[in-house]
């Protein structure tokens, strides 16, 4: 344990995040999500997770030490409903609400159609699979930059 980590915070996750810079994207799947085959697929080549969780508590202990790209409008994303691009289901909108939590502000998350998620979680810098049952709970997050001051 450390002081002032989220403990669901794991050592490979905390690896991962550390390593990655300003831009690098990270996804966050749900169980359903075909986490390991395109995990291979990423720059980091293998699947982490944060087991038996939310993908809420998740993007909670995540966002806590990570901060989110404010040079680009949507530096989260969350994947489309097939055939209902506008819903947002209740997974999401308690990812909306940590986002906005860490941020101090509303920060709406861009969408993504299903298929395109899929390419681009291959592109990404990893994927951090998670304890999530519910339908469309994936998730992209881009890594922002922590000033010298901070």
């Amino acid at each position: 344990m450390l002081k002032k980590i989220d403990p669901l915070l794991n050592a490979d996750v905390l690896y991962a995040l550390r390593a990655m810079g300003h831009g690098d994207e990270l996804v966050i799947s749900d169980t359903n999500f075909p986490s390991d085959s395109v995990a291979r697929d990423t720059k980091l080549g293998r699947l982490l997770s944060i087991a038996n969780v939310t993908a809420a508590q998740a993007v909670r202990a995540i966002l806590s030490v990570m901060p989110l790209d404010g040079f680009v409008d949507h530096p989260a994303l969350r994947m489309e409903i097939v055939g209902k691009p506008k819903d947002v289901p209740d997974v999401q909108r308690e990812v909306q609400k940590e986002i906005n939590k860490a941020e101090g502000k509303t920060l709406t998350m861009g969408t993504i159609e299903r298929m395109a998620f899929y390419e681009r979680a291959r592109k990404a810098y990893c994927v951090i699979t998670t304890g999530e049952r519910r339908f469309y709970g994936c998730f992209i997050l881009k890594k922002g930059v922590i000033g010298p001051d901070a």
